[in-house]
């Protein structure tokens, strides 16, 4: 590996790492409230993504993608399902529920896989359907050991799935700050609004414990903004199946920060349904290697003869 991809395996590495201890630093702020903390989430990496677009020289590329009705369009339903995804995750944290949280980053990857198929009309291979299949057996234990469906699980998984199908819609025609730009400059209306009732109502914890309560929700932005950039920067560097291996990462550590680091129980039958969790994300890790293997050899067995004739 040159350079380059090693560099792109650490950009990767630290993005997956600073959201698989999210459950930490958003302990810090359950003195606000999950809404809260989300409408300063979206200011604030507003603020920083305008800065860095200014830094970068980069407002010919968010004007652009403005006057797309297209881009803005999509871009607007993605700004949606992220914010429903970062709510909600927010809530599974400060309540106390990082584990049920954990295993919808794990069924992510499973809810991509059903997402191509239901929307994008995909066919999947025979291990991909083997994968889906355990995965929904893995979600009917644990709503037998829960005593009811894991929707917070359920829920990030599928908002996230469909942030990064909407995403994918746009592809690489908007880069990752203009694409996060255009996203939060659509939910800031609704959030400064909410703020500013929030503040005059006496709700708001902006000021509580000064100055600390407010330098953690200005900070929000920097969490948000800094591990997109990484991954960004990963992802232009190595191939698709190492960031998919790599993504794994981050469900690990939350569901270890949940468990030995804020005493989450977690009884044997819930074991055993994250195990048939982890068994689908094997075979479906399995079958991308295989895959990217095929279609390397296949790509040089079609370079061999254009080398053999220009020879």
């Amino acid at each position: 590996m040159n350079s380059e991809g090693r560099r792109g395996i650490g950009f990767g590495f630290a993005a997956y790492l600073l959201w698989g201890i999210f459950p930490l630093y958003f302990r810090l702020l359950d003195r606000s409230g999950a809404v809260e903390i989300l409408l300063h989430r979206v200011l604030w990496s507003l603020i920083l993504c305008l800065v860095l677009i200014s830094a970068g020289r980069s407002w010919t590329q968010l004007r652009a993608v403005l006057r797309s009705r297209r881009q803005t369009g999509i871009l607007a339903a993605a700004a949606v399902a992220v914010a429903l995804n970062w709510g909600v995750y927010i809530y599974a944290v400060n309540s106390g529920q990082v584990v049920e949280a954990s295993l919808g980053y794990f069924i992510n990857p499973l809810v991509t896989v059903a997402l191509g198929v239901l929307v994008l009309r995909e066919r999947l291979r025979w291990m991909q359907w083997a994968a889906v299949g355990v995965g929904v057996l893995a979600v009917l234990v644990l709503t037998v050991d829960y005593g009811h469906v894991p929707v917070i699980a359920l829920t990030l998984a599928c908002s996230f799935g469909t942030y990064g199908l909407l995403k994918n819609r746009v592809g690489a025609d908007v880069g990752a700050v203009a694409g996060l730009t255009t996203e939060t400059l659509v939910l800031a209306p609704i959030a400064a609004i909410a703020v500013t009732v929030l503040a005059l109502n006496g709700d708001s914890t902006f000021t509580a414990n000064p100055p600390w309560q407010a330098v953690l929700l200005a900070s929000t932005g920097v969490i948000t903004v800094v591990p997109l950039l990484l991954f960004a920067s990963a992802a232009r560097r190595v191939p698709l199946t190492t960031i998919g291996l790599l993504q794994y990462l981050t469900p690990v550590l939350q569901l270890l920060c949940g468990v030995l680091l804020l005493g989450e129980h977690m009884p044997p039958s819930r074991w055993a349904g994250f195990a048939l969790v982890w068994s689908a994300l094997v075979i479906l890790t399995v079958d991308s290697l295989r895959t990217a293997q095929q279609n390397r050899r296949t790509r040089i067995a079609e370079t061999l003869p254009l080398v053999s004739a220009k020879s």
